[in-house]
């Protein structure tokens, strides 16, 4: 036991009993308080005058001294060389303290059965008796959620990740003495499971979303951006002879009267002939053949590829997601993603019917005669932004188009439909800020369409689980839910009277940022 007493200019500081570290710091503290810099220090001990202790402090028999002499003539720690444990026992193991979004995240998607789902979903993939047991599925989608979760783009990225935080191997449910899997069994195991094992998880969390009333189906925004894919533009090469940029650039350079041109030669050569133009038709990429020349949303070129999203503008999740071809058009890719839409909303049991029609939201990108006519008679109302046109519109006898592009009109511009616009470009577009500028998707190290689209879809697994976080705990992000304030509900409560207080504290490092309520009922009031 420690005794703090003020005397004046003395500061006496008894001690009774086996004196911890904890009642040594907590003396610390209370002479940093109190003393001034003023005031002598002594130190009583009911130690024996020959005690350790009192020799420690460099004290006389009585357990006078006239000050600290140091920081309690405390040794100074040096490191040494480390040295591996023989042996550890479990006790001794690093454990995590816990993560308040990813223990939560975990009780829900155990509480759901993901795990059994998953492994049933990859089971026929797998050899059926022969073999040696693979690392849970599970597993492998979890690493995915984080890398959407964290903001990381590459899978060697997602490994580290995982590895460094102790969280991070609690959330992948791994034993303590297991590693984390490396990014090459990420890299095998989507080379394994095909495309509909992915539609198939990013299917179950719509389902999971669908039961908290997150999934309305009734109105549904449209939008795709770009993704920059895994090739560079000095990769491509022609179509037909197989030649490189470099190697038309000498070609046209020797053809010129350079016999040995120079780097600095091909590029002046580049920039100065006329009529340059770098055309899907005629140029491949050497190393991503499905990735196509296309301007970025930044006004750059590169080989990219095109997301798509269809938007549930009710509730922000995303019920389809697909990757198209960079150079194809908004109304050529529209009906392979309404008809992913319907597929996924009948799995739910919202899909559209030609009675209960819903509404496809989407800018004047999507807009032409051909798509307005088909949607019309379908299980569709279209509210499409339709792009200004220089003179007036001549059908030529198509009143089917007349009546649908008419329509479409009117629809925009009652109140609904400018609601719907405002609101395709908030929720729609913040999909995509979500998934690939905070997500760290807006690059893929990935190569192949295929490959690209089933990290795509467990990444925007993860964006709609998210969406179920916010609405469990307030947070969506871990960064958000570390960030978020804290509330403590305290009830105090006698015989007479009853105390409510309520402390709400702010974000960590957060001045000054809290705020407390106290509620007291009695039964005499005053």
């Amino acid at each position: 036991m420690i005794a703090v007493e003020v005397n004046g200019k003395t500061i006496v500081i008894t001690m009774t009993g086996n004196v911890s570290d904890a009642d040594w710091d907590a003396a610390v503290l209370a002479l940093e308080k109190k003393l001034g810099g003023q005031a002598s220090v002594h130190f009583t001990s009911a130690k024996s005058p020959n005690s350790p202790l009192t020799k420690w402090l460099g004290c006389d028999s009585l357990g006078l001294c006239d000050g600290l002499r140091g920081v309690f003539g405390m040794a100074l720690g040096r490191q040494g060389e480390r040295q591996s444990e023989l042996m550890v026992t479990w006790r001794e193991i690093p454990r995590s303290p816990g993560h308040v979004f990813y223990d939560r995240l975990q009780q829900v998607l155990i509480g759901a059965g993901f795990d059994a789902f998953a492994e049933t979903a990859c089971k026929p993939y797998y050899a059926a008796k022969m073999g040696a047991p693979s690392i849970p599925p599970g597993r492998y989608f979890r690493m995915h959620m984080v890398g959407y979760f964290e903001g990381i783009d590459s899978e060697r990225g997602i490994e580290w990740r995982c590895a460094d935080s102790l969280s991070l191997r609690e959330f992948l449910r791994l034993e303590t003495t297991a590693r984390v899997p490396d990014h090459s069994w990420l890299s095998r195991t989507r080379s394994r499971l095909p495309a509909e094992v992915h539609e198939a998880v990013f299917g179950w969390v719509l389902s999971l979303i669908a039961e908290h009333g997150l999934v309305k189906g009734e109105r549904i925004g449209v939008d795709a951006s770009t993704m920059e894919a895994n090739a560079a533009l000095r990769t491509i090469v022609r179509r037909e002879t197989g030649e490189t940029y470099r190697e038309m650039l000498t070609r046209m350079a020797e053809e010129s009267g350079i016999e040995t041109p120079s780097a600095e030669d091909l590029i002046r050569l580049d920039r100065a002939r006329k009529g340059k133009t770098l055309s899907n038709a005629d140029w491949v990429s050497g190393t991503d053949p499905d990735a196509k020349i296309a301007r970025m949303k930044d006004g750059t070129t590169h080989l990219a590829y095109k997301p798509e999203h269809a938007v549930d503008l009710d509730t922000g999740a995303v019920v389809a997601a697909e990757i198209h071809a960079a150079d194809e058009g908004d109304t050529t890719t529209l009906p392979s993603t309404l008809r992913a839409v319907v597929a996924n909303l009948a799995s739910v049991d919202r899909a559209p019917t030609t009675t209960e029609t819903a509404e496809v939201v989407a800018d004047k990108g999507y807009h032409s005669r051909a798509v307005l006519k088909d949607l019309d008679a379908g299980v569709w109302k279209t509210r499409i932004a339709e792009p200004q046109r220089p003179a007036f519109l001549r059908w030529h006898g198509d009143t089917a188009a007349r009546d649908a592009v008419y329509a479409n009109r009117n629809r925009l511009r009652s109140e609904i439909g400018k609601a719907a616009m405002r609101k395709r470009a908030e929720i729609a577009e913040r999909s995509f800020a979500h998934t690939l500028e905070r997500g760290g998707m807006r690059r893929t190290w990935l190569r192949g369409r295929g490959n690209v689209h089933k990290r795509y879809l467990i990444h925007l697994a993860g964006h709609n689980l998210g969406i179920l976080m916010r609405l469990l705990i307030g947070a969506g992000t871990p960064k958000e839910a570390a960030a978020r304030g804290r509330v403590l509900f305290i009830v105090v409560y006698t015989a007479e009277a009853l105390a409510i207080v309520l402390l709400a504290v702010g974000t960590p490092g957060g001045e000054d940022d809290c705020g407390f309520l106290i509620l007291a009922i009695t039964t005499a009031p005053a």
